[in-house]
């Protein structure tokens, strides 16, 4: 599966503590257009259950665990975030479900895009139709 990576940012520390710096089109490879998080989600919680059609995100488990369930209409991937120096990029048209959640989990969200309703696919049927439709 390409249309994901994982980014291991830099780290700055030294005796005051660890300091990580996100730029745009640098650490996060594209221009950053919204940020948002999530907190507080049971453990058994599933969040996401969409794709987007344009939409590049990086996401950062900031405090805590959880994984992250890619899908590209033929593999599934598991990708567990629990450092907040290591980043997710996902890119447009990719599946994704987030879950499993320790109790102090934060996750926040990098997007390329603003909020837009019509970016989302929120039909897997509908998902798996498109993809394999462009290929």
């Amino acid at each position: 599966m390409k249309d994901y990576k994982i980014i291991n940012f830099e780290v700055y520390a030294d005796n005051r503590g660890k300091l990580c710096s996100l730029s745009n089109n640098k650490e996060i490879p594209f221009e950053i257009k919204r940020i948002y998080y999530t907190w507080d989600m049971p453990h058994d919680a599933i969040r996401g259950g969409h794709a987007h059609k344009k939409l590049d995100e990086v996401m950062v488990c900031l405090s805590g665990s959880c994984d992250f369930v890619l899908d590209d209409g033929k593999e599934k991937v598991t990708v567990t975030l629990d450092k907040p120096n290591k980043g997710l990029y996902i890119k447009a048209n990719l599946w994704r479900d987030f879950r499993n959640f320790s109790k102090d989990c934060v996750v926040v969200l990098i997007a390329s895009e603003l909020y837009d309703t019509e970016d989302y696919i929120r039909d897997y049927n509908e998902y798996l139709n498109l993809i394999n439709n462009n290929e």
